[in-house]
């Protein structure tokens, strides 16, 4: 299992959020570069990158900061969101670098483009859903759809993503603990290794993700706790590999 941490993309600013809320946005740095490498160096396999502005907007906001961490962390698998609704920004953002594109809203919107970018870029393509109240929110967490997550992870069983990360946005930057149970139900609805997303605190909230990782937690991404020192990247991903 993996302890991925995220940078979160606002104004060229490293910020968290609470709860999806723009505008109730902490900056934890002014170079995301000097942030993603910081994370490297303690010892992160892998970089969750989140384009607010872009999740926004519908488009990339901050492509060449993307680039430039792609450049400066070699070690570093990088996972991105935010705005990938069009092939030509997918194309674009794996073009320059990025190992990984999460789609979110479009998965919503058009299945088929997920169908499509799964084809044409095998284990390159992960679908991001996130939830309130079980129910997937799209367009930066701003519109609630009548789809649960589970009916639309289940869509793309077959598809050929590599894996799904679900957001519970109610607990997302609020200490809350994560929702295991709930993670861990998608992953067997759909058949699809699922990365948690929303709530890490300490490292309970790593281990109770790694007892539940038989039924398809493949992943945990943190982001306050390792910015407010609640959790330590490298004692947590050290617990997360361990047999």
């Amino acid at each position: 299992m993996l302890v991925i941490p995220a940078i979160d993309l606002k104004g060229g600013k490293c910020v968290r959020l609470k709860q999806g809320r723009m505008e109730d946005a902490d900056v934890f740095g002014d170079d995301p570069v000097a942030m993603a490498k910081r994370w490297q160096d303690a010892g992160a396999q892998r970089l969750h990158l989140v384009d607010l502005d872009g999740a926004f907007a519908g488009e990339p906001r901050h492509l060449e900061v993307v680039a430039q961490i792609i450049r400066a962390c070699p070690e570093l698998e990088l996972e991105l969101g935010g705005g990938i609704r069009t092939m030509p920004t997918l194309e674009t953002y794996l073009e320059i670098g990025l190992h990984l594109a999460i789609i979110g809203t479009a998965a919503v919107k058009d299945p088929a483009f997920v169908v499509e970018a799964c084809d044409r870029f095998p284990n390159r393509i992960i679908v991001g859903l996130d939830a309130r109240d079980g129910m997937v929110a799209t367009h930066g967490w701003d519109d609630v759809s009548q789809v649960s997550a589970i009916e639309c992870a289940q869509r793309f069983a077959d598809a050929g993503v590599s894996a799904i990360i679900f957001t519970d946005i109610a607990r997302d930057g609020m200490r809350a603990g994560v929702n295991v149970e709930a993670t861990a139900e998608l992953a067997e609805a759909a058949g699809i290794p699922v990365i948690a997303s929303g709530g890490v605190h300490t490292m309970d909230d790593i281990r109770a993700c790694k007892a539940q990782s038989h039924r398809g937690i493949s992943g945990v991404i943190t982001g306050r706790a390792i910015y407010e020192g609640t959790l330590d990247l490298a004692e947590a991903q050290a617990l997360a590999l361990a047999p």
